[in-house]
């Protein structure tokens, strides 16, 4: 018999006999799942970001079909509307939860922080804070090489090349937190995104004292407590000479970022305050002592 014919029924007898092999394999071993699982995966984002506090979507969706309760099973990422349909699948009620948006605990730009070194190494804030140091006088402040924007798998992080600091995209930020994990120097934070998206945060992670602080940053906290003095809802604490805001207590009033003297304390998307009408200011110019 022919050689290539020969080899052709060999591999072809051996090709039949793998199949019913694998068949047989996977009928004894087959696993039946849950179609909700399906049904659920299918309201998610597929970003397997890691926000849920789960390996993935589907490890989410299998979480989220087995649980007795919903309490604690969030994606952040798809929000309360997507919730509440899961809930409907499972037969579950799903708590409502407030949406999150990364902030930036760092407004040290190249401006306003001296450098004091050039890294030629790998770009990566991963390796800079290995070596216990960076390239601006600040200890604690941004690195800028931009681990969280090639983290976050919604595309919502930019890095801003004049001022050296990484900018959130407010409307795509789902609030996944990837990009939390991936800053070594924790200056990522998520917060509530607040009415119409207006939030108030300290934009500063250094824990240097005062005159230090200023020296490494000129807009760094400093610690003073006229923030904390200032605000009547007990919102605001000092730890480590840092000044930090509650998000769940604070009331939007903005009494804080009058009196920051470094003006290291943001609002975000607030109205701009209206100026004085002409004849008020030179009513309290004419009663000013002179």
């Amino acid at each position: 018999m022919n050689i290539v014919v020969t080899s052709i029924i060999v591999l072809g007898v051996i090709g039949i006999v793998g199949a019913a092999v694998l068949y047989i394999v996977a009928k004894r071993f087959h696993v039946q799942e849950d179609p909700r699982i399906d049904q659920v995966e299918a309201l998610l984002p597929g970003a397997n970001c890691g926000g849920c506090g789960r390996s993935g979507c589907r490890d989410f969706a299998a979480a989220c079909v087995g649980a007795d309760t919903l309490d604690g099973l969030s994606c952040p990422a798809s929000g309360s509307a997507v919730m509440k349909q899961i809930g409907e699948i499972v037969g579950l009620a799903a708590a409502e939860t407030k949406p999150k948006i990364a902030v930036i605990k760092c407004n040290g730009t190249c401006d306003l922080r001296p450098q004091i070194a050039r890294f030629e190494g790998a770009p990566t804030c991963a390796v800079l804070a290995s070596l216990g140091t960076g390239e601006s006088a600040c200890p604690n402040g941004c690195l800028g090489c931009g681990d969280c924007v090639t983290a976050c798998p919604y595309g919502a992080m930019k890095m801003n090349l004049e001022t050296g600091l990484p900018e959130v995209i407010e409307d795509k930020c789902v609030g996944c937190g990837a990009c939390v994990k991936a800053c070594p120097r924790s200056i990522i934070e998520l917060r509530f995104k607040g009415p119409r998206g207006m939030r108030v945060y300290v934009a500063c992670s250094n824990k240097e004292k005062g005159a230090l602080a200023m020296k490494e940053c000129k807009v760094a906290c400093i610690g003073c407590t006229k923030c904390a003095k200032e605000c009547t809802h007990e919102a605001i604490t000092i730890a480590n000479n840092l000044s930090y805001i509650d998000y769940e207590k604070c009331k939007l009033c903005r009494k804080c970022v009058d009196v920051c003297p470094t003006h290291a304390i943001h609002a975000v998307n607030f109205p701009v305050k209206k100026a004085a009408p002409a004849a008020e200011v030179k009513l309290k110019t004419e009663e000013t002592p002179a």
